[in-house]
C-alpha cells in the first residue's frame, strides 16, 4: 500500500481514534470528581496520575462498542499511532515536577501535554479536528488553569472532549 492508502486505512478502521477520545472523556470526568473533593492538592494530584491508568482498557472496551479495529495489525502506521501516544510520556515528567513545585498547576500542565500530543494525529488521520483541538486545548488549558481552580479546568476539559468527540464522529460520518 502507498502512504495515502495506509493513512486512509488507519482513519477508517480506527475511526480516527474516536475510541481514545471517548475514553478520555471518562478520564477527565474522573479527574473532575477528584478535584471537587476537599482533599489536599497533593492527594488530588496523586489520584489524578492514577486516573490516567485506565485509558487503554477503556479505549479497548469502547473500540468494541463502536466497532473499531483496535490493533489493525496489517497496517504499519498503527505502530506509528502507538509511538505518537507514547511520545507524550517524557513530557509528563514536567507534570511530575510541577506536582511538587507548583502543585495547584499540575492539572493545567497535564491538560496542555494532552492537547499538544494530539497534533501528529491530524496528519495520521487526515483530521482537521485533531489540528484544531491540538492547538486550542493547550491555550485554553493555560488560560483556564491560570485564572480558575483545577476542578474548573477538569470541567472545561470534559466539555472540550465531548465537543472533540462530536467533531470526530462528524468527520467519520462524512468520510473526511
Amino acid at each position: 500500500m502507498v502512504l495515502e492508502e495506509l493513512r486512509n486505512d488507519c482513519a477508517v478502521k480506527q475511526k480516527k481514534g474516536l475510541h481514545f477520545i471517548l475514553a478520555s472523556i471518562l478520564i477527565w470526568l474522573l479527574m473532575l470528581m477528584i478535584h471537587v473533593t476537599p482533599w489536599p492538592i497533593l492527594t488530588k494530584n496523586l489520584f489524578t496520575f492514577y486516573a490516567t491508568a485506565p485509558l487503554m482498557p477503556l479505549a479497548f472496551l469502547i473500540s468494541r462498542l463502536i466497532k473499531v479495529d483496535f490493533r489493525n495489525k496489517e497496517n504499519p502506521l498503527t505502530s506509528l499511532g502507538v509511538l505518537l501516544s507514547v511520545g507524550q510520556i517524557p513530557y509528563l515528567l514536567i507534570a511530575m515536577w510541577v506536582f511538587s513545585a507548583v502543585p495547584e498547576k499540575m492539572l493545567m500542565i497535564m491538560a496542555m501535554v494532552f492537547g499538544a500530543h494530539l497534533l501528529p494525529y491530524s496528519w495520521l488521520y487526515k483530521s482537521k479536528s485533531y489540528m484544531v483541538f491540538a492547538i486550542a486545548i493547550p491555550f485554553l488549558a493555560l488560560l483556564v488553569g491560570i485564572y480558575f481552580e483545577p476542578y474548573v479546568l477538569a470541567l472545561v476539559m470534559v466539555g472540550v472532549e465531548i465537543l472533540f468527540s462530536l467533531c470526530l464522529a462528524a468527520e467519520n460520518r462524512a468520510g473526511t
